[in-house]
């Protein structure tokens, strides 16, 4: 699979709610509903299973093919939310990234070095 992005999913998912006149009920209030009843629908299929089968979940054709929608399902609503918002979604998690480095530093390192673990893409 080819790396996809962000902002083209976003402008799929935003010409997908156009074509079919749902803007007006993309506000940022029922984006937010929407992403956490999704959000609920993939807590759902793990609710009673063991950490062990919870680990193997993937196994299974049928429950993989209903875990993979709902990860869609959650990304789609996160994303257009974001669109709504004006929230740059990769921007946002690097920075979150960069604050848990500092709040949760590595046991037994000196203070900054998480800075210096960071990937070499950026």
């Amino acid at each position: 699979m080819t790396e996809l992005d962000v902002r083209a999913l976003q402008r799929r998912l935003a010409a997908f709610a156009a074509a079919r006149d749902w803007g007006r009920y993309h506000t940022p209030k029922n984006l937010a509903i929407a992403l956490s009843v999704e959000a609920s629908e993939l807590v759902e299929i793990f609710q009673w299973l063991t950490p062990e089968e919870s680990a193997r979940v993937m196994e299974d054709p049928g429950t993989a093919h209903r875990v993979a929608d709902e990860v869609a399902d959650v990304l789609a609503y996160l994303l257009q939310l974001c669109e709504a918002l004006g929230v740059d979604a990769l921007q946002a998690l690097s920075e979150k990234i960069d604050r848990n480095e500092v709040r949760f530093p590595i046991p037994g390192r000196p203070e900054g070095a998480a800075s210096q673990d960071r990937y070499s893409s950026e």
